[in-house]
């Protein structure tokens, strides 16, 4: 990217009187003030290598991981997305608000039917209030395993960084993890689906699309960051794995988060981050060392303890940070990151609750975070077990199949319409409105794995009047084992207000949240055998999905949806479809 961008004052998530406002200042402020980005994305197939190893493989524009898509805050974004695949495909801009756009969002089945092959769809909407690293992805089965690429939203211009450090003196090209399977991903879901046992893991994690050194046929390929001595870099860190957090560090080098989730964050200094699926992470270093030195670049797999249910790749991705200056043709010998043991929460933990968010108090973009509470859910998460049919052969544990579930409901995927479509015609038939505010089945969450494994099928969705405060506490539960569980929010972001482990309290835990300075996210790691509270305001109409970012949770049932109910008058109201929305 060249030299440092210039950034204005962060978003948080806003009121409904500063939708209004920022609405009808977008309606009548000169065209001038935006651009329309025009972007063409084809989903097709490629042969890539890996591992020794060549196969067909899901991208788009034919690139791993697809192309980095640049736009500015308040810019009008307008992409062609055309499927030659003969899966059907989605595309979900993650983290993106989507304000009046919800038909652009993406998920398949919530807010769209999926493209067909042969078939195109445009996605248009507006970033408002809204600058960072974000990404996109496919939104249905297990594509973006390799269908993924960053959304990077630059600030306004002559509008400086919020840091208190010094301003970077350069921006690295963005860092995606992610992870590679030699085999077809889309045969290794179906599998796991058809028996009910655990899925095949990956052969590999990635760093932009490549193991790098320490897996067979890699390290050709491994990724360079070329810096010099004497400055402080920018780089954008995206999680795009499917399945999987990880710790990431650069060797001998220390970390400034200074926006996570496309929102500012009060800096926070560490050695090692942890990054869950959906996330992301602005940071600042300084290359303190000398002209030839290099140091890897490395990520490795944070995951629950039990790696007879859980298995994980055991070897670390990495890339290469390399100095150049007077001694860069001679090298010096490559310095990896001491990682933490793979079920090592502590880290986790402590980042969680060191991170803030940071102030601001004027402009479009301040909101108060909700003092008071109009809907208070409470939901917990983890897995779940049914019974095999008969006659049939399951490989779950004591021959059931795997399922997950939020307060004891697994989502069942419509196939007619999306949610948003039948809830826009007033066509009822394919969800139910009574998604429970509290779990079915309740127990001591964290103490005991509960002798009622099981949870009900259905879909189901959680209706929220225009502009109500939110508050959803997510639990971890004991069943089967603990697990850190992602998060994530379609359509707004939401305020990380209070963390802990255990069983939560309601009584005793909001005593200690965080009302002041939370940290805005779009996707929450709820501790293992903990809890997670977050609020926002639902001031974006619209179908908006909920779910696990593990893939596999996700497509066991960790999922539900919110519908946010039209508010008053144009401002407030979602807009009829486009007219090449895809039908089911």
């Amino acid at each position: 990217m060249g030299t440092s961008r210039e950034a204005v004052r962060p978003s948080s998530p806003m009121s409904a009187m500063n939708l209004v406002c920022l609405s009808l200042w977008l309606l009548f402020c000169p065209l001038a003030f935006a651009k329309t980005r025009y972007f063409n994305f084809t989903i097709q197939n490629t042969d890539v290598t890996r591992l020794c190893h060549t196969k067909s493989t899901v991208l788009v524009n034919g690139e791993f991981p697809g192309p980095t898509s640049y736009v500015r805050e308040g810019d009008k974004v307008v992409v062609n997305v055309t499927n030659l695949v003969s899966y059907n495909a989605t595309i979900h801009w993650h983290g993106v608000r989507q304000l009046l756009s919800a038909w652009a969002d993406g998920p398949a089945y919530v807010t769209q039917c999926p493209i067909q092959t042969n078939q195109s769809y445009v996605h248009r909407f507006q970033v408002l209030g809204q600058r960072g690293t974000l990404f996109w992805h496919a939104h249905i089965s297990w594509l973006r395993a390799t269908v993924y690429g960053a959304f990077i939203i630059l600030p306004k211009n002559k509008t400086p960084f919020p840091f208190t450090v010094s301003r970077p003196h350069k921006e690295l090209p963005p860092l995606l993890l992610g992870e590679w399977w030699n085999a077809n991903v889309e045969d290794i879901i179906a599998q796991a689906l058809a028996t009910g046992g655990n899925y095949n893991i990956s052969d590999a994690l990635t760093i932009n699309g490549q193991p790098g050194d320490f897996y067979n046929c890699s390290s050709a390929e491994t990724v360079v960051y070329n810096v010099s001595a004497g400055h402080t870099y920018m780089l954008r860190i995206i999680n795009a794995a499917v399945n999987f957090q990880m710790f990431f560090a650069i060797a001998n080098h220390s970390l400034t988060v200074v926006e996570a989730d496309a929102e500012y964050t009060q800096d926070l200094t560490t050695d090692m981050l942890v990054l869950a699926p959906g996330q992301t992470t602005n940071v600042l270093f300084t290359t303190n060392h000398s002209g030839g030195d290099q140091f890897y670049i490395a990520a490795s797999v944070f995951s629950p303890p039990n790696i007879s249910l859980v298995p994980f790749p055991q070897t670390p991705t990495t890339a290469i940070l390399r100095y150049g200056g007077v001694n860069s043709s001679a090298p010096t010998s490559l310095v990896l990151p001491t990682f933490p043991l793979a079920n090592d929460s502590s880290l986790l933990v402590n980042l969680t609750k060191s991170l803030k968010g940071k102030n601001f108090t004027e402009g479009f973009y301040y909101s108060d975070v909700p003092q008071t509470v109009d809907v208070d859910l409470f939901h917990t998460i983890g897995y779940a077990l049914q019974p095999c049919p008969p006659n049939a052969t399951c490989l779950g544990p004591n021959t059931t199949i795997f399922r997950s579930s939020i307060n004891n409901i697994t989502y069942v995927s419509p196939s007619d319409f999306s949610i948003l479509q039948a809830y826009y015609d007033h066509v009822s038939a394919n969800y139910t409105t009574d998604f429970p505010d509290v779990p079915l089945f309740q127990y001591n969450y964290t103490a005991v794995d509960p002798v009622n494994k099981s949870a009900l099928p259905g879909t189901r969705v959680r209706v929220l009047p225009f502009n109500s405060t939110v508050q959803v506490v997510y639990q971890d539960t004991a069943t089967l084992l603990f697990e850190s569980h992602p998060m994530h929010l379609h359509g707004q972001s939401f305020y990380v207000v209070g963390t802990g482990n255990g069983t939560y309290n309601p009584a005793t835990d909001p005593l200690n949240f965080n009302l002041i300075n939370p940290p805005a996210r779009n996707t929450i790691a709820v501790y293992p055998g903990g809890w997670a509270a977050v609020r926002f305001r639902a001031i974006n109409p619209g179908v908006w999905f909920v779910h696990c970012h593990f893939d596999i949770h996700q497509s066991w049932g960790m999922d539900m949806a919110f519908i946010t109910q039209n508010g008053v008058g144009s401002s407030q109201t979602l807009p009829p479809p486009p007219s090449d929305l895809p039908r089911c």
